[in-house]
């Protein structure tokens, strides 16, 4: 049986919410605009911040279209699921934040209820240049979601064995 994880229904359930339904409407720019997050451009890393209720997503203006994209569904899971600064958190709490950021990143980047939509080749790396393809994601990016979504999605064994050129499945 297969299950979705809190993450994926949170990401399914705010696109569908903001009428998001296929890869070629995952828009940042769009995002940020339906919920009413300030977006901006600057030299410093990228970075949320939060000042008298409202969410502003800074994204480092010499980044490429693809690594905006992954920095800002970064910046909004801080926006969405953190709060208070940084600044005054242990180190472990903020390693874990930047862990449930980075996992955010690559379910709102590539959400598997489109993934789902998809017919995935069987060979690994036709599989990571449709993901590039239709998602607007880097390689790297593309070979850790497939890899998270062939884990949890391929749960019959005998499937996965099927597809076990994917490396890491069985």
């Amino acid at each position: 049986m297969s299950y979705k994880t809190h993450t994926e229904d949170f990401i399914e359930n705010l696109y569908t919410r903001l009428g998001i339904f296929s890869p070629y409407q995952l828009d940042f720019r769009e995002i940020a605009y339906r919920l009413d997050i300030q977006l901006y451009y600057w030299k410093n890393p990228s970075q949320a911040l939060f000042l008298k209720g409202k969410v502003y997503i800074f994204l480092n203006e010499d980044l490429n279209e693809q690594e905006m994209w992954q920095d800002f569904c970064h910046e909004l899971c801080h926006a969405l699921w953190h709060s208070g600064s940084q600044k005054k958190m242990p180190y472990s709490w903020i390693e874990y934040q930047e862990w449930k950021a980075d996992n955010f990143m690559l379910h709102a980047c590539v959400p598997t209820f489109m993934l789902n939509k998809l017919e995935l080749p069987f060979n690994e790396e036709k599989a990571i240049h449709l993901i590039c393809e239709q998602f607007k994601v880097e390689e790297d990016v593309a070979y850790k979601r497939l890899h998270h979504y062939s884990y949890n999605h391929f749960y019959n064994r005998d499937f996965r064995e099927e597809r076990s050129n994917f490396s890491g499945i069985c």
